[in-house]
């Protein structure tokens, strides 16, 4: 369900960066092994106090006082080891050297906690910043509209403080509940104008286009017009695109309708088995429209009775991994929430994405929850009969 278009485009920086970051951290341990080997090696006539003295100082540039301290723990044994040894307790040399790598010691770890300190305050003020950012791009999701229920949610990937360009929305309209769900290749301040670019034609287009292809199509020319104002980086203008999918809810027709534009499938939850809804025809992201060489295909209809369950979602949600680089299983991990209300079962989702993740995700990740209500008397079929998700028949 990854979609193919954010997979080409995605660049490896970052990996090679955190790769080259590792590397950096093991250099002082080497360098510590290095000198031991020396002292046990016929060529221990070199002197290696000095290098040692230093190793504590040079693993504070990139780790923290755990780590230092480490450092400083390794280099301190590896001295006197290597004094006991050679039986050079004697000399002033030996006291020397141990209380300069004691003194540098202390300096390292005091100073790489210090940095880290500051370091963890200015992400912190970031992430609160980016996150009322958020907020005003998203607002919260209204718990009833029309013939559903609904619950939005917004999770901030742990590995940076920049805005992402996640989005999402549901809107009450006189042709039904609408929705959005998509996400913007990138992050920052373009990312974040892309998206209101496309949320403000969605908002503005759900309430006089009859048809969800038109109000994607809305949606498409905004992001030209926005990708085409002056000042616009060029890669942005060359490679920028957002990957979309529009939902609409009529409460006279058991069915959604969508439109997908390389967004990963939303899932419906039917009793108790969550599948996805694949596009017939897959159609590029928005902004990639030179990739589309016919007439765009029309609104695709799937079933939505009372009961089920309908959750839109971005890719950092099915992309999560673990230890073992397993994606995240998605319609397993829908099939065992046991929640009354939208809102109580992405509360639950939560802490099983976490939970995979290791507490760390790698991307934003976005999710809208709806589920249908009886269209007699407009209840939850779930709260009524008692049962718990999965068990509905």
């Amino acid at each position: 369900m990854r979609s193919p278009f954010r997979s080409l485009l995605r660049p490896g920086v970052a990996g090679h960066s955190r790769i080259l970051f590792r590397l950096a951290q093991c250099v002082p341990f080497t360098i510590i092994l290095i000198g031991l080997g020396i002292e046990l090696s016929p060529a221990h006539f070199l002197y290696t106090g000095p290098l040692l003295t230093a190793m504590p100082a040079l693993a504070a540039l990139t780790m923290g006082p755990k780590g230092t301290l480490s450092a400083a723990a390794g280099a301190l044994a590896v001295s006197i080891t290597t004094t006991t040894l050679h039986d050079a307790w004697g000399g002033m040399q030996s006291y020397s050297n141990l209380l300069g790598l004691l003194v540098v010691s202390v300096a390292s770890v005091m100073t790489s906690n210090t940095v880290r300190r500051r370091r963890q305050t200015e992400l912190d003020q970031v992430r609160r910043i980016a996150v009322a950012a958020q907020e005003v791009l998203l607002p919260p999701v209204p718990a009833r509209l029309g013939p559903v229920l609904a619950a939005g949610m917004y999770l901030a990937a742990e590995a940076g403080a920049q805005i992402g360009g996640d989005l999402y929305e549901a809107v009450q309209t006189r042709y039904g509940v609408r929705m959005i769900v998509g996400d913007v290749r990138g992050k920052g301040l373009p990312a974040v104008r892309a998206a209101a670019a496309v949320l403000g034609a969605f908002r503005e287009s759900v309430h006089y286009d009859d048809d969800p292809a038109e109000v994607m199509n809305h949606c498409a020319s905004a992001l030209q017009r926005q990708r085409a104002m002056p000042g616009v980086d060029q890669e942005v203008q060359m490679e920028g695109f957002v990957t979309a999918v529009v939902a609409q809810l009529s409460a006279d027709r058991p069915e959604v309708q969508l439109v997908n534009r390389g967004h990963p499938p939303p899932l419906v939850l039917h009793h108790g088995k969550a599948h996805a809804l694949m596009p017939t025809t897959p159609l590029p992201p928005l902004g990639l429209e030179d990739f589309i060489t016919g007439p765009l295909p029309e609104v695709e209809s799937y079933p939505f009775v009372p009961g089920d369950r309908l959750l839109l979602h971005t890719d950092g949600v099915i992309e999560a991994r673990n230890r073992d680089n397993d994606f995240f299983n998605l319609p397993k991990a829908m099939e065992a929430v046991n929640a009354d209300t939208p809102q109580e079962f992405l509360k639950q989702l939560h802490p099983a994405l976490l939970q995979h993740s290791q507490g760390r995700l790698a991307d934003d990740a976005a999710m809208l929850l709806v589920e249908r209500l009886d269209e007699e008397d407009g209840t939850s079929l779930r709260q009524c009969e008692g049962k718990p998700p999965g068990q509905q028949d």
